[in-house]
């Protein structure tokens, strides 16, 4: 059993060869004592308490329970029914009564709580170093830090001994952890998950964050997880999109060559650029956005506004046992005393200056990538100088949820010196699935084991949008294919990205004469035709009608039949726009006939 991955879909595929859930906890608490790091967890669960709570289940249904026998851990300022919430510091336990939202949400779907984790203390720093108990060693180089605050929750994913794991992310807790332990960060959008039962850090930002080995597995624990939830005033309806294919060409901003920090780390530099080349690869087009503004906004985060909220979340406990707290917790938190109300609304003024200004930049594009982090630092260096170290770590996670976007850490491969590297794709809030359709794609083409594991990616499982979930198919082929000028009117209407496809073998592509810009005719004919290139998006059927009313003639909307023999509706030409029209057959599509035509 030791051999069995932990990733969700090799051990649902264990659990439907036979093996039972008493084997895959015995191989838990068997990992728990070979990897010997009493850093990871600050309570475990009883054995006999795990066992129970598995021959609780269902028999095994995996479409009922999607987590299914999935063990899991908390970090430990999240809620459990039954066990300690310590946030760290063991002055302030409590035990609560109930389960957090996000945890009753997994139990639901039969995942099993293995225990709770370590983090620096109430949530407070990117380092992992921040804790009373033993600080948790780096799954990759036990030299560097684990990363925080959700040092345990990513140590314990990277090390196999759950499948997943939820820490809680307010400047970078859950994507640091995850680039320092070669695992998947999955930060949704803020108010997608509910943080009722969290312990705050700041409440207008946190969000539970989810560590797996596979973009897959984040995503399904996400899907689960997320929901509207009435105990949370900053919950909110976030539509949790089924992952999908993602369109062949997309826009990805990255930081200007000139704006980059790396802080001399030349090996980190180099991975990112290494990263940026296999995006490039898949098909994204790289635009360089100045970074300024991005870098301004993450300074607001540790001023005013969003300190003395750190502060007003343990108040009173603070006031009551100071000397309980982490000397450098107590050191950031306690700043907040000399602030005043006006400080406060100074940083909200400036932060909403910054999303005026930020926000047509952040729509220009798909999406960013970034670097995880700069550089990487021992626990040596991180001990000697706690805030500097930890302040530069969030060079590239501090204005996220400021910005209210969705983030994603992927692993993609090693540096020169053979430490982790990692980039953070980010959008737009409510566009989870888009980046995580891209950060799947570039896992895989990474080629990299999981964790500290040493298991093999498992084999790419087809994905693709439901077409039972009220939508309508749109074939495209000219301006409104992804990249193209046009494809923005497509998402402005709530499309996604289906599938890439041809057309039947009975159909010609025109250049049409006359136009402002560019344009393409699709028409079939009765012979003498080939497949042609497009891309099949779905619309929601309430956006569908508004969309095709604005279609301008020459061009209409009539059956398109697609090479493997389905039909769809899409663009095609009225016979009156071929007059004085190109054909243009032979490129095999609009994007390869632009391509073509472009100068060197």
């Amino acid at each position: 059993m030791r051999d069995v991955h932990f990733d969700i879909e090799s051990l649902h595929a264990a659990y439907r060869g036979g093996v039972g859930v008493a084997a895959v906890i015995a191989t838990i608490y068997a990992r728990i004592e070979t990897t010997d790091d009493p850093g990871i967890f600050i309570h475990l669960t009883a054995r006999a308490d795990l066992l129970a709570a598995a021959e609780a289940l269902d028999p095994f249904d995996p479409v009922a329970k999607p987590l299914w026998g999935i063990p899991f851990a908390v970090k430990d300022n999240i809620d459990v029914a039954g066990m300690p919430t310590t946030a760290a510091c063991a002055e302030y336990t409590y035990w609560p009564d109930r389960d957090a939202t996000v945890v009753a949400r997994l139990k639901a779907a039969g995942a099993l709580v293995v225990g709770k984790t370590n983090l620096d203390q109430f949530a407070t720093g990117l380092v992992g170093v921040r804790t009373p108990w033993p600080i948790p060693r780096n799954a990759i180089d036990p030299e560097l830090v684990p990363g925080g605050s959700s040092s345990g929750s990513a140590v314990a994913t990277a090390r196999g001994i759950v499948s997943f794991a939820l820490g809680t992310d307010t400047a970078g807790s859950g994507r640091i952890p995850a680039g320092l332990n070669n695992i998947v960060g999955l930060k949704p959008t803020v108010g997608a998950v509910s943080t009722a039962g969290v312990v705050p850090a700041c409440r207008t930002l946190d969000c539970v964050s989810v560590f797996a080995l596979t973009v897959d597995d984040a995503y399904r624990v996400f899907s689960v997880a997320a929901a509207r939830d009435a105990a949370d005033a900053y919950s909110r309806n976030v539509a949790v999109q089924p992952l999908a294919a993602r369109p062949p060409v997309l826009s990805v901003g990255i930081p200007a060559k000139a704006d980059l920090k790396f802080f001399g780390d030349a090996a980190m530099q180099a991975g990112f650029e290494d990263s940026l080349a296999m995006l490039s690869r898949l098909g994204c087009r790289l635009v360089e956005i100045p970074f300024g503004n991005f870098y301004a906004t993450a300074d607001l985060l540790y001023e005013g506004a969003w300190v003395a909220e750190r502060y007003a979340a343990i108040r009173d406990f603070m006031e009551a046992n100071e000397a309980a707290v982490h000397p450098v917790t107590r050191k950031i938190i306690g700043g907040a005393r000399k602030l005043s109300a006006a400080d406060a609304f100074r940083g909200l003024y400036a932060l909403q200056a910054y999303r005026a200004r930020l926000a047509p930049v952040i729509a220009s594009v798909d999406l960013f990538c970034v670097p995880t982090a700069p550089t990487h630092y021992t626990t040596a260096a991180v001990l000697a100088d706690p805030v500097e170290t930890n302040s530069r770590l969030g060079t590239y996670t501090n204005f996220v949820n400021l910005l209210d976007m969705c983030g994603i850490a992927v692993p993609t491969g090693a540096r020169d010196d053979g430490l982790p590297m990692s980039v953070t794709l980010l959008a737009a809030a409510g566009v989870d699935g888009l980046v995580a359709s891209v950060a799947r794609d570039l896992h895989a083409a990474s080629g990299l084991t999981l964790g500290a594991t040493g298991w093999r990616q498992p084999s790419a499982q087809p994905v693709g949008v439901s077409a039972e979930d009220g939508t309508i198919e749109l074939v495209v082929v000219g301006a409104h294919l992804s990249g193209m000028p046009l494809n923005g009117q497509l998402k402005e209407a709530g499309a996604r990205f289906c599938r890439a496809m041809r057309t039947a073998s009975s159909y010609k592509l025109y250049e049409l004469a006359g136009q402002a810009m560019p344009k393409p005719g699709l028409v079939r004919v009765g012979n003498g035709g080939t497949a042609i290139e497009v891309e099949v998006w779905r619309l929601p059927a309430a956006a569908f009608g508004h969309f095709v009313a604005a279609v301008p003639p020459p061009l209409g909307i009539g059956s398109i039949e697609l090479d493997d023999g389905s039909t769809a509706k899409g663009f095609l030409v009225e016979s009156v726009g071929l007059l004085g029209a190109s054909d243009i057959s032979s490129f095999g599509g609009w994007r390869r006939f632009l391509s073509d035509r472009a100068p060197a």
